[in-house]
């Protein structure tokens, strides 16, 4: 069961993909519509066509890679200055052929009729309007299940009933005990010299009060809590007041478990408390929290790429944070519904934030001034507004459009760098994965 619950995962998440590419090309595609540009293909993957209908001027379907999508919009390069009769610059250079190729490409399927529908007639913040519609679609769907999730579901927070009382105090960088038991000489727990049992409630510490969901609030009072303090737990319906010696040790860092930290150490384990439905504000911070981690680990992928490399062919150890491809997040997918007795609010809500977060990537990466990326096209169109208002404001002869196709040798560099990442981030995804369950 546990094995088709892990396929359907990664169908339905791979599903989840496909939409949120068709949601992205759909941003340029209305746009470019609204503008009067005109729109011979609409497409989610690449290479071969498996499924297509024409509707219209526009093709719709579906290719055999469904690893991207795009919308083919005419026009998407301006004639060069100076273009003789059969599409060729006068001018020489060693990539000037790579851009005539690229310009009469554009210019293939421009009829007479359509002359004044192509992408590059159009203004400059028409065009930005156009490239940036389909990253901010993304965004648009990542606030949306972002918001779905924290206000429909909710956050599960920290709860204050013991699952668990240490019997022993050991640092958490000491290695488990054997068989359960503590090694000898180990000093007594706080929680268990004062009586602490699985199954109570702490009520309060040190005077507070702590409702069932205020678990957070309760570790981080234990953590700058020390000597005999006051503590109440409920057991079997009754309130018991206990003191409990609260010691100082080594424990793991909330912002990073992997780190120990000295801090207060009472000596139990809490478990979980109920899903809390977030505010809108609270939406909104945690969106803007996602937005800046997601920017900041793009930042970070090129110093990632050596680990990435040991994981796929080494055999090192791959991390959490490790970049992931499709294979990864649909895996991941698939891994989430595998789980047993996982509450429906886990499994909906990890699955949910995980397209989200993968909506986010697809906002920030794209919006890269980088050709083939929309970014590639939005710096030109800015840089063309900023040349022609400038000439304007100074009495200068408009300077026309700005030549796009001089940023193809990038593009091609680009999508090289690109496909041979792909390839390694694939790979450690087949053979080396990330778990988020271990």
């Amino acid at each position: 069961m546990t094995v088709l619950w892990t396929i359907v995962g990664i169908a339905i998440f791979f599903f989840g993909l496909l939409v949120s590419i068709a949601w992205h090309e759909l941003g340029h595609f209305a746009t470019a519509r609204w503008f009067g540009i005109k729109v011979p293909e609409f497409m989610v993957g690449f290479g071969k066509t498996v499924w297509s209908v024409k509707r219209g001027e526009t093709e719709y379907g579906v290719k055999a890679i469904p690893l991207g999508g795009y919308v083919r919009m005419i026009g998407m390069l301006p004639p060069a200055p100076g273009q003789g009769r059969l599409g060729r610059s006068r001018r020489t250079g060693p990539f000037q052929g790579l851009m005539d190729d690229a310009r009469a490409q554009s210019q293939m399927d421009v009829l007479p009729q359509d002359a004044d529908r192509q992408f590059w007639t159009r203004a400059p913040w028409k065009r930005i309007i156009v490239m940036f519609a389909g990253p901010f679609m993304n965004l648009i769907l990542a606030i949306g299940l972002f918001a779905g999730i924290l206000m429909g579901i909710g956050i599960q927070a920290g709860g204050t009933q013991v699952s668990a009382v240490s019997e022993c105090v050991l640092p958490a960088t000491a290695s488990a005990p054997v068989d359960d038991r503590c090694p000898a000489g180990a000093p007594l727990a706080p929680a268990a010299a004062a009586g602490m049992l699985p199954g109570d409630r702490i009520v309060s510490l040190a005077g507070r009060e702590y409702g069932p969901n205020d678990g957070m609030e309760l570790r981080e009072a234990i953590r700058v809590t020390s000597g005999p303090t006051p503590i109440v737990v409920e057991r079997n319906g009754q309130r018991l007041p206990l003191t409990v010696d609260v010691i100082e040790n080594q424990v793991a860092d909330f912002a990073d478990p992997d780190r120990a930290v000295t801090a207060g150490f009472l000596g139990v384990g809490l478990l979980p408390g109920d899903y809390v439905q977030q505010s809108p504000g609270e939406v909104v911070e945690y969106i803007g929290g996602v937005v800046a981690g997601t920017a900041e680990a793009i930042t970070q992928i090129p110093s990632r790429v050596p680990a990435l490399f040991g994981a796929a062919f080494l055999g090192e150890e791959r991390s959490d944070d490790s970049p992931m491809g499709v294979v990864g997040v649909s895996r991941i997918g698939g891994e989430i519904l595998a789980q047993e007795d996982a509450p429906w609010q886990q499994d909906v809500g990890l699955f949910l934030n995980m397209l989200a977060a993968v909506n986010v990537s697809l906002f920030l990466l794209n919006l890269l001034p980088i050709p083939p990326l929309d970014g590639g096209q939005i710096v030109p169109a800015i840089w063309e507004s900023i040349k022609r208002n400038t000439a304007r404001a100074f009495g200068r002869p408009d300077p026309g459009p700005v030549d796009a196709a001089k940023l193809l040798p990038f593009a091609y560099v680009f999508v090289l760098v690109f496909l041979g990442f792909s390839v390694v981030v694939a790979i450690a995804d087949i053979v080396n994965p990330v778990r988020i369950f271990g």
